[in-house]
């Protein structure tokens, strides 16, 4: 049906997607860590470079195993044809594709990559690329199999396509561009998306409460969730959600529709993330929790991470609560915005346990006690910048000391585990030097043996 010459081009298109194919589901877990780098590429390189990942060396390896085994194989089984050969050689080939994926999966990304539309439409395009680039290296190595034929090397014409071998060496670079080709069309449809939930908020009545700091929002965000769910419907950020994008996804959603209470994380990667995000929420009430040496990899300096937070205080808040280790910091270099500003102080009567913690909660109407199954003293301080705020919005003190009972973990946040008797505080996502030591403090409250596992 076809003549020699196309059949030739078929047989190149069908190689070409079969590379695809495996190359792709082999290195899928690249895109997971190009959309946890915010899908930024210079974020990415470096994620790369680091000395103690192994990514690339594993690639190496990979190639040069497929390479090796693929030449000796076709050699051994040269005598059944050129032919034969080259499709015998197709099984180390395409098995150390697969040994390669089974092996990255023992290698787990710090957050389960988000199948959102953006990283499957990243996915798809890497695919193509990946297709482009074996196909366009495939025609390259065709050019080899001409010029050495001309010198009849039957044997050597049989190994043309090895170069193949190395293609994955390549792939973090074939990534990288697909991004920076597919970002001008994802700028733009995020810009989009993220106006849409401007104007909803725009037009909503709901209350609107940010939540900043370098660390504690999503603990705040889950204690305020439960203090207040009582009296409103409440909606929050999901998870991490704390970029306009995470913001406009949750604004677009069923639940924002009825909800009475926004509950919105605010993240910064650099100076003028925390601006853009009241500007796009316009919060009544803000949560400031603190400020540690976090995100300075950005940033540069802790300073640097304070003043990018205290975006926050010259937005559209008439109420900021926060945390009692920023009040003489602020005051010295906001003395203008924080007037309206209340700042937090100690628990009282703190009594920390292995299950969980007592305390009275100083609020504005007088102390009341509580108690809680969080783990450390951390905790008692989020539960009171809940509390202080809550109470605010007209919870009464023996509805929050009720509540505050009820205040479950948050996942991977200091979660206490019971493996058949074996107790695991589970800090896996906490990342901040103020965060473990507290997570250490909590882990010396258990009896006999103790282990740390850190990386």
């Amino acid at each position: 049906m076809f003549d020699e010459e196309t059949m030739i081009w078929i047989w190149r298109v069908i190689a070409s997607l079969l590379c695809a194919c495996f190359y792709f589901v082999a290195t899928v877990k690249l895109t997971g860590v190009l959309q946890q780098c915010g899908y930024d590429n210079q974020k990415f390189a470096g994620w790369l470079r680091q000395k103690r990942n192994t990514y690339r060396s594993r690639l190496a390896f990979w190639s040069v195993l497929s390479f090796s085994s693929t030449a000796l194989v076709i050699f051994v089984f040269f005598f059944l044809g050129e032919q034969a050969a080259m499709a015998m050689g197709g099984v180390p080939f395409f098995g150390f594709a697969i040994l390669f994926y089974w092996i990255d999966g023992k290698y787990a990304l710090k957050v389960q990559t988000a199948k959102t539309q953006r990283w499957k439409r990243l996915a798809a395009w890497y695919a193509l690329m990946i297709a482009i680039s074996s196909f366009a290296l495939i025609v390259l190595c065709s050019f080899l199999e001409i010029l050495l034929g001309m010198f009849a090397f039957g044997w050597v014409c049989a190994i043309r396509f090895l170069p193949l071998c190395f293609l994955p060496l390549l792939l973090p670079l074939v990534l990288q561009t697909t991004n920076a080709i597919l970002s001008p069309f994802e700028r733009k449809h995020n810009a989009k998306f993220v106006k849409s939930a401007g104007q909803v908020l725009s037009e909503s009545k709901i209350i609107r409460i940010g939540i900043v700091g370098s660390y504690g929002k999503t603990s705040v965000k889950n204690v305020l969730n439960t203090l207040l769910s009582g009296s409103y419907k409440v909606v929050a950020t999901p998870a991490s959600y704390n970029t306009p994008m995470g913001v406009a996804k949750t604004v677009l959603s069923e639940e924002f529709a009825g909800a009475e209470v926004f509950l919105c994380e605010m993240g910064a990667r650099k100076a003028g993330d925390i601006q853009e995000l009241c500007d796009l929420v316009r919060p009544d009430y803000i949560v400031f929790t603190g400020v540690c040496a976090q995100h300075i990899e950005s940033f540069g300096s802790e300073e640097n991470v304070f003043r990018a937070k205290c975006e926050a205080l010259a937005s559209s808040a008439k109420w900021i609560v926060c945390g009692k280790d920023l009040k003489e910091r602020i005051i010295a270099a906001y003395p203008a915005e924080s007037e309206k500003c209340h700042f937090v102080c100690d628990v009282e009567n703190l009594e920390l346990r292995a299950d969980g913690a007592s305390f009275l909660l100083p609020l504005q109407d007088g102390s009341v006690a509580a108690q809680t199954c969080l783990l450390g003293e951390a905790a008692a301080e989020n539960i009171l910048l809940g509390a202080t705020l809550a109470q605010k919005l007209g919870v009464s003190k023996e509805e929050i000391a009720e509540r505050t009972a009820k205040i479950q973990p948050v996942p991977h946040r200091l979660e206490l585990l019971n493996n058949n008797g074996v107790y695991i505080l589970d800090d896996a996502y906490n990342c901040n030097i103020r965060g473990a030591k507290i997570a250490l403090n909590a882990l010396k409250r258990f009896a006999g043996n103790q282990y740390v596992i850190t990386p």
